[in-house]
C-alpha cells in the first residue's frame, strides 16, 4: 500500500513541475459565476474535453488508480493526431497537467449518501483548451476515453482541509440543503474536485463539491 502511494506522490510532483513550473499556473476550465452566496456558487461551465477512466473499489483506491492511469496517458502513453516534423507518422505527445481532478460516483442519484455507498467511480482530467477533438492525442490504454462534455450548470461549494469520508459527507449535505433552499433542481450525483497535490498543507488546499443543476432561467 505504501509503495503505490509513494509512486503516485512522485508522479504528481513530476506532473506539477513539468507542466508549468508552478501549481499556481495550472490551467482550469472556464466558467461564469451566476450566483454567489459565501462559499456556495452556481457556475455555468463552458464545453470541455476530458480524459475519463472508470474504476471499482473505495474512493481512495479509485482516486489513486484513476489518477495514475490518466497521468500515464498525458505523460505520452498516447498517439498524436499531428504527424511529427521528422516523420509522416504520428508520435506520442506530452499533454499539460490541468486542475481540478474530478472524482464522481457512478450509478447513484444525487444524494448526500452517494459517496458513502458508491463502489464504482469515474476519475476525470480536463484537457487543456488548446486541444479540439481533432487535435487531442488518442489514449493507447483502452481504459482511458476522451469525452466531450457540453455546457453545464453546477452548484459548487468550496472548502479547505482533508477529504475524509465524514468531511465530504458534511459538505455534500450542506450543498444539497442550499440547493433545496434556493429552489434549484439537482440533476446529477455529487462530484469531488481537487485542485492541489497531496503535499499541500490542509488549510491551503482547495476542494470543491459540484452538483449538476438544471439550467437556471
Amino acid at each position: 500500500m505504501i509503495k503505490p502511494m509513494v509512486q503516485t506522490l512522485g508522479l504528481l510532483l513530476a506532473l506539477y513541475i513539468s507542466g508549468s513550473g508552478s501549481a499556481m499556473a495550472i490551467e482550469e476550465p472556464s466558467y461564469k459565476t451566476l450566483v454567489q452566496d459565501g462559499s456556495m456558487e452556481v457556475r455555468l461551465y463552458e464545453p470541455r474535453l476530458s480524459a475519463v477512466t472508470h474504476l471499482s473499489g473505495d474512493m481512495d483506491q479509485a482516486s489513486n488508480q484513476g489518477f495514475r492511469r490518466i497521468a500515464d496517458f498525458i505523460f505520452r502513453n498516447n498517439t498524436s493526431n499531428r504527424p511529427s516534423a521528422e516523420s509522416s507518422s504520428a508520435s506520442a505527445e506530452k499533454i499539460a497537467m490541468t486542475a481540478p481532478v474530478i472524482v464522481k460516483p457512478q450509478g447513484s442519484q444525487a444524494s448526500g449518501a452517494a459517496y458513502q455507498n458508491a463502489e464504482n467511480w469515474s476519475v476525470e482530467f480536463v484537457m487543456p483548451k488548446v486541444y479540439t477533438q481533432d487535435t487531442l492525442p488518442r489514449p493507447n490504454n483502452p481504459q482511458v476515453s476522451i469525452t466531450a462534455i457540453p455546457t453545464k450548470t453546477y452548484a459548487v461549494l468550496t472548502y479547505s482541509g482533508l477529504n475524509t469520508q465524514s468531511r465530504i459527507q458534511k459538505e455534500i449535505d450542506a450543498l444539497s440543503a442550499w440547493i433545496q433552499s434556493k429552489g434549484f433542481k439537482a440533476t446529477g450525483e455529487p462530484q469531488l474536485a481537487r485542485y492541489d497535490p497531496p503535499w499541500t498543507l490542509p488549510f491551503w488546499r482547495r476542494n470543491e463539491i459540484w452538483i449538476e443543476l438544471n439550467p437556471l432561467p
